[in-house]
């Protein structure tokens, strides 16, 4: 598992990576990345199956501090995780757009 910098991140990103957001819902709903599927950390165990195996995987939350967790648990079970440092909120300090509600 690695972190990566937001600018490496926007860069998988716009080639379309594969991103989950470990935040709660409440969370998600007030502005999430687009494209980010909504699985909050308490609940990541139970969508191991559903993630991507051959591609990595960039784990993103509020500050970077989930995502971490977040990727070190999905990269013990076989995904190359990367955490996204700084998430959401650095996501939005460098002027990027997110998305809300609950569709991604």
């Amino acid at each position: 598992m690695h972190e990566v910098n937001l600018a490496d991140f926007a860069a998988a990103h716009a080639e379309g990576a594969a991103v989950v957001d470990v935040r709660e819902p409440f969370e998600y709903v007030t502005g999430h990345v687009p494209g980010a599927r909504s699985v909050p950390l308490a609940q990541l165990p139970a969508a191991v199956g559903d993630l991507p195996r051959n591609r990595p995987v960039y784990v993103i939350c509020a500050s970077g501090n989930r995502s971490l967790a977040a990727a070190q648990f999905l990269t013990s079970a076989g995904i190359d995780a990367r955490s996204v440092a700084g998430g959401t909120g650095e996501w939005l300090r460098t002027g990027r757009t997110v998305a809300t509600g609950t569709d991604a």
